[in-house]
């Protein structure tokens, strides 16, 4: 669909709530394509995708409790993201918000001089939480296609698969929950004591005077991924009905890729040009077998797509947070001209 066609839709009535709605009109200062015409992997049943941003009123930051998040319109499927709920987004480089800020020029459909300040101060948002955010989100997809040729990749490595995850969600813990020692949770794969377990996931945990509702918040994490992982995808199934097995598949290998970028180039790239080709032979079904299931190939595919990963983790420029100070600031400015009446 072509921009000046979406342009002109977004003015009709469909879209009316971008103006009436009280947290919206000339509030917004970031308005762009989202989803796959914002990836490049649309087809021509794709859905049309909006994402963006609004300031909060001036009401709004002198009274917290009168903040809202977002306002999410589904028959549109369009998002808008407060300024203040979107900072804290991309400040843990949340893989569904940074690729926002990283669009092709002709993508974004409305930028107020707000918006361009944002823009032009993306790279203050990119940090090694990369890794764990898009890692995280990565592995969630992952565990979406387990199904038969999954399983047939080794209970070990699978093993693997899981501990990569519940690491990746170890990671927010210390933002998360209450304090505690590097060393005080222990998480590794070793020889199974299960029956039929050849391998598994182990934990030795050494905490002292902690809260028992920060533990049982983590601890919950942990087992809905073991939980998630164990399960037969009904979604896998799902999709397989409705032919969208090959998206899930596209979707996954893309979020490694943007990453990278990110990892290695300090870059957001959304658009994926260079890797077209390959997004789209796994959206179009290229890579499953005759019983619409994943072949051997994918699953190679990830693995090395990990390995990358991993080598990354340990090699990357990328500072371990965000520049929380240059943020600040611009949180700081930005919402001093609104109370001001500047904005």
């Amino acid at each position: 669909m072509k921009i000046e066609k979406i342009k002109k839709l977004l003015k009709s009535e469909h879209y009316d709530f971008l103006r009436a709605n009280e947290h919206l009109g000339s509030n917004i200062i970031l308005l762009g394509l989202g989803g796959s015409h914002a990836y490049g992997t649309d087809t021509e049943n794709s859905d049309l995708d909006i994402r963006g941003c609004a300031l909060n009123k001036r009401e709004e930051i002198l009274i917290p409790t009168h903040n809202f998040d977002q306002v999410t319109e589904e028959t549109t499927d369009t998002t808008i993201y407060s300024f203040n709920k979107l900072i804290t987004l991309l400040s843990n480089c949340n893989p569904n918000t940074i690729e926002l800020i990283g669009l092709k020029p002709e993508h974004y459909l409305y930028i107020h001089p707000i918006g361009q300040e944002l823009l032009d101060n993306a790279e203050m948002f990119l940090s090694k939480k990369a890794i764990y955010s898009f890692g995280g989100y990565a592995t969630s997809q992952l565990r979406r296609l387990d199904n038969k040729s999954a399983r047939k990749l080794g209970q070990e490595e699978r093993m693997q698969h899981v501990l990569n995850s519940i690491m990746n969600a170890f990671y927010t813990f210390p933002e998360k929950y209450f304090n505690f020692p590097e060393d005080a949770i222990k998480l590794y794969v070793d020889k199974g004591i299960q029956e039929d377990y050849e391998t598994e996931v182990f934990m030795d945990i050494q905490l002292k005077h902690y809260p028992l509702n920060d533990y049982q918040g983590m601890w919950a994490e942990m087992k809905n991924i073991v939980r998630d992982y164990s399960k037969i995808g009904k979604r896998n199934k799902h999709a397989i009905e409705h032919n969208k097995l090959g998206k899930h598949m596209c979707h996954l290998v893309r979020l490694y890729l943007m990453c990278f970028d990110i990892l290695e180039k300090g870059k957001i790239i959304t658009y994926r040009e260079d890797d077209h080709e390959l997004l789209m032979a796994l959206r179009n079904g290229e890579y499953l077998d005759a019983n619409s299931q994943p072949i051997p190939e994918f699953f190679e595919m990830v693995n090395e797509l990990e390995k990358r990963l991993e080598y990354d983790s340990k090699n990357t420029s990328l500072p371990d947070k965000p520049n929380y100070k240059a943020i600040e600031e611009f949180v700081m400015s930005v919402n001093e001209r609104i109370v001001l009446g500047e904005i």
